[in-house]
C-alpha cells in the first residue's frame, strides 16, 4: 500500500508540473495550501474527546469508532458519566507512552566544536563491515501499511484467504491499557504514544484514537522514575480535571477539527511530497514510513 500511494500521486504531480514547466516541485505545505474543502473531512463532535489537565492545558483526541466500536462506546459512556474527572496521569515513560487512569537545548556550542566539519552523511561498507553486519529486519511488521478512512492501518493475508487489518501504533495514537490476556481493558485506563512507533504493540492492544492537538502537554511531562516510567510518589502524578465529549458542549463551544481525506488526490500528492523532499534535502528518500506521513489535521475554519 505504501508503494501504491507513492505511485498514484505521480500523475497528479507530473500534470501540474507539465502545465508550469518552471514550477518548483511541490512541498507538503504546497499540497495543503492547494487543497480544497472536498479534500478534508470534519471530526464528528461525538468522536472528539477534550481532556483538560489540572494546569488548564487541553488535549484533543479523535476516537476511531469505526475500528474499535466497543471500546469507543465505553469511553463515551465514561466521559458522559464524568468518571474521568479527577483521575491522573500516572506513567510517563521516555520514548514510549504517557498513561492515565485511576490512581532547553539553548546552550551555545563549546569553542572546541569544529563548525566546518565535513558532511559525514554516509560511508562505504567494507568487507569487514559486511561480515559484521547482523540483519534484523526483512520486510515489515505487516506486508502492507498505509491509510484507511484517515487512519494508519496495516493488513496481512490470513490462512482463510481474507485479510486482517490493524491500527498502527504511530506517534500520538491512543490505546486502552489492559492486564494479561484475556483482559482487553475497558477504556478506563488509556495511553498515548510519545516516542518512536512501538509497532510490536500492534495487534496486542486496542487502539481507539489519536491526539489531534495538544500532545505537547503530555510529551513534555516529567518522566516517571519507577519501573516502566510510573510515578513513584502520589504528588508526582499529574491531575486531570475533566475528560468530556465535544458533543456534550453547547454547539457554539464545540471545538472543530478536520482531517485530510486519505482517499483523495491531495493526500496522495502529500504522501509523494513527504517521500520526495526538496530544498534542504540532499538525497530524497523516495519513500516514507507510514508513521512519518504526518497526516494533516487542522482546526476547522469558523463558519
Amino acid at each position: 500500500m505504501k508503494k501504491l500511494l507513492l505511485l498514484t500521486a505521480a500523475p497528479l504531480l507530473l500534470a501540474a508540473q507539465a502545465s508550469e514547466p518552471n514550477a518548483t516541485p511541490q512541498t507538503p505545505s504546497d499540497v495543503i495550501a492547494a487543497s480544497t474543502a472536498e479534500d478534508w473531512r470534519p471530526v464528528a463532535p461525538n468522536n472528539l474527546l477534550i481532556m483538560t489537565l489540572g494546569s488548564g492545558d487541553e488535549v484533543f483526541i479523535e476516537l476511531a469508532a469505526i475500528f474499535a466500536p466497543v471500546h469507543v462506546t465505553n469511553i463515551r459512556n465514561l466521559a458522559r458519566a464524568g468518571w474521568y474527572d479527577g483521575i491522573s496521569i500516572n506513567r510517563v515513560q521516555d520514548n514510549y507512552v504517557v498513561q492515565w487512569g485511576d490512581a532547553s537545548e539553548r546552550k551555545p556550542l563549546p569553542e572546541t566544536v569544529d563548525r566546518s566539519s565535513p558532511a559525514e552523511y554516509d560511508f562505504a561498507m567494507t568487507e569487514s563491515h559486511i561480515a559484521g553486519f547482523e540483519d534484523v529486519q526483512e520486510g515489515n511488521y505487516e506486508p502492507f501499511s498505509g491509510y484507511l478512512e484517515g487512519w494508519p492501518v496495516a493488513h496481512a493475508p490470513r490462512e482463510d484467504g481474507q485479510r486482517s487489518g490493524t491500527l498502527i501504533h504511530c506517534y500520538g495514537m491512543v490505546g486502552v491499557g489492559r492486564g494479561n490476556n484475556p483482559d482487553t481493558g475497558t477504556g478506563a485506563e488509556l495511553y498515548t504514544v510519545i516516542g518512536h512507533a512501538p509497532r510490536h504493540l500492534d495487534r496486542n492492544i486496542a487502539l481507539v484514537g489519536r491526539i489531534v492537538e495538544g500532545i505537547g502537554a503530555l510529551s513534555s511531562l516529567p518522566r516517571g522514575t519507577g519501573p516502566l516510567g510510573f510515578y513513584e510518589e502520589a504528588e508526582q502524578r499529574v491531575p486531570i480535571a475533566t475528560i468530556q465529549l465535544a458533543s456534550e458542549l453547547p454547539k457554539e463551544e464545540q471545538p472543530s477539527f478536520e482531517v485530510m481525506r486519505t482517499d483523495s488526490d491531495a493526500f496522495r500528492a502529500f504522501v509523494h511530497a513527504r517521500a520526495n523532499r526538496t530544498g534542504w534535502f540532499i538525497r530524497p528518500a523516495g519513500a516514507v514510513d507510514v508513521c512519518n506521513v504526518n497526516l494533516p489535521i487542522r482546526r476547522a475554519a469558523a463558519d
